[in-house]
């Protein structure tokens, strides 16, 4: 049986969380690290717009396809193994990319980087999952997210003046540099579970029983177990539909847009994509509070409005004839910037309705949806810039670039039209609604009666 000898101080509490957040804002920092020096990148590689693309996409495809087993493996071995890996892998990518020669050696680093992003978040949710009691986990995930994106601001002006300041090669190494820092200090903080206990426990979240995981075999079937529950899907699609535009935008596409497209300075669009992360990390309490507050109308009062509002200001930026007035674009920081807390409602949907043992797979599945979306979203972005022929920073134009942000307009709607499905299905599993019954052939009113 599981042994609980003391409870953890909460100072400790406290700076394991805080350790693991600041592991995560690195992350966040090493994520975008290209967002203002996208236009460098392509002068350095000669690369145009679908190449500067697959810099990102290749990134997100690894940090996609790495969630599920980055899952697995931490419901197996725990966070602190976890997190100091992805802290060393993402620094080995940004050392790569410090010295990378060609196109080929620079996908290879953020594949490297992609790898090592992939194990911190969800280790600094299986931290507050272990850590924390249930009733706050909500807020903390929240804070977790809202924090972690203060890394973008880094990866903006300071990542940029440092490059300009010195070079290509000492930017990207003073980040493999704090990378390895990190990964010294997550390995010296952090620990799998507080004091006191000794093992993982189980809870069916439908029939309530308790039993203590110690067994790999319980872990194998955490992927088929987590995705037959409806809730997990209804998740994996809220994740995908809410984040990938601001995320297209701020690690890629934004800043090119407003500078090369709009024809803004680079400090104004720098203004613009601050705005985006602070609005972001304000609006976060926010819908947290009424996420909590409302935990079954949390699609239909949250996820979806937030979508429809993306979609619309977008809308309304690429109809805009000519130059779209700042008050516009940063009204499209704005509604963007609410994508990011509004994925977060996902993870609060993989914690309810999945026992402790598969939540680190669950959230692994429901992380990858995000990305998987992102991913797509730039390369279909940088494919339109090169359909268009303005592929390269010379034959960017604002034309070329609204017309390739509607791209993004079919993945709203597949998951828009998916969140709506898996709802309805999750209401069903939990008898909170009626399955709807097939209709059967209509009896023949003739029948019996003879000819």
């Amino acid at each position: 049986m599981v042994t609980r000898v003391a409870a953890a101080a909460p100072w400790r509490i406290w700076v394991v969380w805080a350790v693991g957040v600041a592991a995560y804002i690195v992350s966040v920092t090493n994520r975008t690290s290209l967002s203002a020096v996208g236009v460098d990148a392509a002068e350095r590689f000669q690369a145009d717009a679908s190449t500067l693309s697959m810099f990102a996409v290749i990134q997100l495809a690894v940090y996609g396809l790495m969630q599920i087993p980055v899952g697995l493996l931490l419901d197996r071995y725990g966070a602190r193994p976890i997190i100091t890996i992805g802290m060393l892998l993402m620094a080995a990518g940004q050392l790569v990319m410090a010295f990378a020669p060609n196109v080929g050696i620079a996908i290879f680093a953020r594949m490297l980087l992609g790898a090592g992003d992939a194990a911190i978040f969800p280790s600094v949710l299986r931290v507050v999952a272990t850590w924390f009691p249930d009733q706050r986990s909500p807020f903390i995930v929240q804070m977790t997210g809202i924090v972690g994106q203060l890394g973008q601001l880094l990866a903006l002006l300071p990542m940029a003046a440092l490059l300009h300041a010195t070079s290509w090669s000492v930017a990207f190494g003073s980040l493999a540099g704090l990378g390895v820092l990190f990964a010294v200090l997550t390995f010296g903080v952090i620990r799998n579970r507080p004091p006191g206990r000794d093992a993982d426990i189980a809870v069916n979240t439908e029939t309530g029983a308790i039993r203590v995981v110690t067994s790999a075999a319980d872990l194998r079937e955490g992927f088929r177990e987590s995705w037959g529950h409806p809730a997990t899907r209804l998740a994996f699609w809220s994740h995908f539909t809410t984040p990938f535009a601001g995320t297209a935008f701020v690690m890629l596409w934004g800043f090119p847009f407003l500078t090369s497209g709009e024809g803004l300075s680079p400090a104004t669009a720098s203004l613009i994509i601050s705005v985006f992360v602070v609005f972001g990390m304000i609006v976060g309490p926010v819908i947290g509070l009424l996420s909590s507050r409302h935990p079954m109308r949390r699609s239909r009062l949250l996820v979806l409005p937030i979508v429809g509002i993306q979609a619309l200001v977008w809308i309304a930026v690429i109809v805009w004839p000519g130059q779209t007035p700042l008050w516009l674009l940063f009204g499209l920081a704005l509604a963007l910037a609410t994508g990011g807390p509004a994925s977060m409602i996902a993870f609060d949907h993989a914690r309810t309705f999945n026992p402790s043992h598969r939540l680190s797979t669950a959230n692994g599945i429901v992380n990858g949806g995000g990305f998987i979306a992102a991913l797509i979203a730039i390369f279909l972005i940088g494919l339109a810039m090169d359909l268009q022929g303005a592929g390269t920073p010379e034959d960017y134009s604002l034309e070329a670039f609204k017309i390739a942000f509607l791209t993004q307009l079919p993945l709203w709607g597949l998951g828009a039209l998916m969140i709506v499905i898996e709802r309805r299905r999750t209401r069903v599993h939990l008898g909170i609604e009626e399955p709807r019954r097939r209709r059967g052939p209509r009896p023949d009113p003739d029948a019996g009666l003879g000819s």
